[in-house]
């Protein structure tokens, strides 16, 4: 009975699917995980005041709670204080039993500010020119409205000035520096720099004008300020033109607090980061990642079902084809740190050295494509995530079935026909599954990046209007590198904590989105080619 048990392989199917379960368990903890800590990271909490027996008076978000050490049965909590500028740190504990009373006065008011992070407390009096324009609570909340609307219209101004008229002259200034430089190493005659020498006069000229500009929109912006009474008395000025965001939490309706929300989740995903990247939005990391994700797929998968192709169908079998198939499955397990130090020595200093010296000698010693960049970056993934194509291209090619193979030769198809017609249909579901598989590594990567070509913060995008549109040779932001310093390289740990699962839960929902679109897209190619194939 004993040996038949387990000849029936019963034992072995609980196994396994004891095993699948176990895995599934662990993924989909650490998916709550991420989603418990990342999704009411923008929610607008109630700020709570509690009063300590010794007298002090303490505002701020609790955030945590936990058991005292050596203290069993006594807790404390983590309240996210703010004005760092004030307290010189974000975040303190607090033990209950110090705790005398606790209320949510409603007239607290969060500032979110470009520097210093939050600012919580009472509206004192508000101030422009000089002059006091309100100084009660409730005035000085309508008075304010009003002067953040214009400050940010301003800021509009200031950020087109800088990036467009002020961008446009500093390239222009670059190219005549470039071209001055050219004709010095051509030993071009005076005439020539002379005619170059008005046009730089003239860029210069130009450019006083635009700061001059600029200087006037930046003084008219830091006229007002608003003054705001700590819960511990003390009084602290703000400048109006430095508060990106400001709300009453505990007056705030449900409804009004899913406008916030909504708010704050927008402008993570589609605003700049600030505050060494532990606030604001990653917009550059995500548009750096979908960026090099495509340019590595461009250059990954044909080259690798190009490849397993020739292997498969075209190769003579025998020691060496066996050989390169070890090579290219050593190649799938080696460390992707590995990847990124060839990369920094073949593409960056070799491919990208020689064409700074053939095109862009007078910018030199300055490198253009010999320092990292996203072109860089994107290839050194695709020659992490080409065996992994290969070998999956490879085992889906074997699947085909022999006999449709003969029968299409019986037929009178060339071997090309053949193939293209009948074997690579069949095979496309299992080819797909490969890339999706590739895709998604190399979507989280970040090791190779590190060296070459990623950044903690990149002014400007790959991509821009300006030509030749795309700049392969910049450097990037991406969401896993953004991930591991803003969590790890980040001077204020707690408060950087937020940033990192969002960070990760925006990612996790980038590779999902990837997977689910290329899995819909085989399934379609699937039901597509199936009477072809079969």
């Amino acid at each position: 009975m004993t040996l038949r048990f387990w000849r029936g392989g019963d034992p072995f199917i609980w196994l396994t699917g004891s095993a699948l379960a176990f895995c599934l368990l662990m993924i989909s903890g650490l998916v709550g995980i991420i989603l418990y800590n990342g999704v009411g990271v923008f929610w607008p909490s109630a700020l709570e005041q509690l009063y300590l027996r010794d007298g002090q008076v303490v505002l701020g978000k609790v955030v945590d709670r936990q058991v005292i050490p050596d203290q069993p049965e006594a807790y404390r909590i983590q309240l996210k204080v703010g004005n760092r500028d004030a307290y010189g740190l974000d975040f303190r504990w607090v033990d209950e039993a110090d705790i005398e009373r606790i209320e949510q006065p409603a007239p607290v008011v969060v500032f979110e500010r470009l520097e210093w992070g939050d600012a919580y407390g009472y509206l004192e009096e508000i101030t422009q020119n000089d002059q006091v324009l309100a100084a009660d609570g409730q005035d000085v909340w309508k008075a304010l409205q009003p002067l953040l609307e214009a400050s940010a219209t301003r800021w509009e101004v200031i950020r087109s000035i800088e990036h467009e008229e002020m961008g446009e002259l500093n390239r222009a200034m670059e190219d005549l520096r470039l071209e001055k430089r050219r004709l010095e190493m051509d030993g071009a005659k005076p005439e020539a720099m002379a005619e170059l020498e008005d046009r730089d006069r003239a860029l210069w000229e130009r450019y006083e004008r635009v700061s001059e500009r600029l200087n006037a929109v930046r003084a008219e912006n830091e006229q007002a300020t608003v003054s705001i009474r700590l819960a511990d008395g003390r009084e602290r000025s703000v400048r109006v033109a430095d508060i990106v965001r400001t709300y009453q939490p505990n007056a705030l309706g449900v409804w009004g607090k899913i406008g916030i929300y909504c708010e704050k989740g927008w402008e993570f995903v589609a605003g700049q980061p600030r505050e060494s990247n532990t606030e604001g939005g990653i917009f550059p990391a995500l548009f750096g990642t979908v960026m090099m994700v495509m340019l590595m797929s461009l250059a990954a998968v044909p080259f690798g079902i190009l490849a397993a192709l020739y292997l498969r169908e075209y190769a003579k079998q025998g020691l060496f084809v066996r050989l390169v198939r070890i090579a290219v499955n050593n190649l799938a397990g080696v460390p992707s740190i590995v990847f990124g130090m060839f990369g920094l020595g073949f593409f960056v200093y070799g491919v990208g050295g020689s064409i700074d010296r053939l095109f862009y000698p007078e910018a030199l010693p300055t490198p253009t494509y010999g320092t990292g960049g996203i072109l860089w970056a994107s290839l050194t993934l695709a020659l992490l995530t080409v065996p992994v194509v290969i070998v999956a291209t490879e085992e889906a090619l074997a699947a085909v079935p022999r006999e449709l193979r003969e029968g299409a030769l019986g037929l009178g198809s060339t071997k090309f026909q053949m193939i293209w017609n009948v074997v690579l249909p069949s095979a496309l579901p299992g080819i797909l599954t490969g890339v999706i598989l590739a895709t998604a590594r190399g979507a989280g990567e970040v090791a190779p990046l590190m060296i070459t070509g990623v950044v903690k913060l990149a002014p400007d995008l790959p991509l821009d209007a300006y030509w030749p549109f795309f700049h392969l040779e910049r450097k990037f932001m991406h969401l896993g590198f953004h991930i591991y310093d803003v969590g790890f390289q980040s001077p204020n740990v707690e408060a950087a904590r937020p940033m990192v699962y969002t960070t990760a839960l925006l990612l996790l929902l980038i590779v999902l989105a990837l997977n689910l679109t290329a899995i819909v897209v085989r399934n379609k190619l699937r039901r597509r080619y199936a009477s072809t194939a079969f």
